[in-house]
């Protein structure tokens, strides 16, 4: 297919668009690369001052072992709890009917 003089003459006058648009492109690339680059850094810093302002607190290690002992204890709920329910789970198991083949063959026929 070939070129008609009347379309390069359109194409010429929106070479300089192109051209611009591309340089956007480019410079919009650099843009979100620095962006995401301040954004990473102020992330870094809030953590670093995260970490400071928990040591500077006497209470803390007070605070930890307290927090530390009651998960525990819920855990410790968790599991009675679960233990019960995996009993009546491992009943209820045992009386329906499960077909060794299900999930094992594909329907090709569509």
């Amino acid at each position: 297919m070939a070129i008609q003089p009347l379309d390069l003459q359109t194409m010429f006058t929106q070479m300089d668009k192109v051209g611009k648009l591309q340089a956007t492109q480019k410079e919009g690339a650099a843009i979100q690369q620095s962006l995401q680059s301040v954004h990473t850094q102020k992330k870094i810093e809030e953590q670093v001052q995260s970490v400071d302002d928990a040591k500077k607190d006497e209470n803390a290690e007070n605070i930890n072992e307290k927090n530390a002992r009651k998960r525990s204890q819920d855990q410790n709920r968790n599991k009675e709890k679960s233990g019960a329910e995996d009993n009546e789970r491992s009943e209820n198991e045992r009386q329906v009917f499960k077909d060794p083949s299900l999930g094992k063959n594909i329907d090709l026929s569509g």
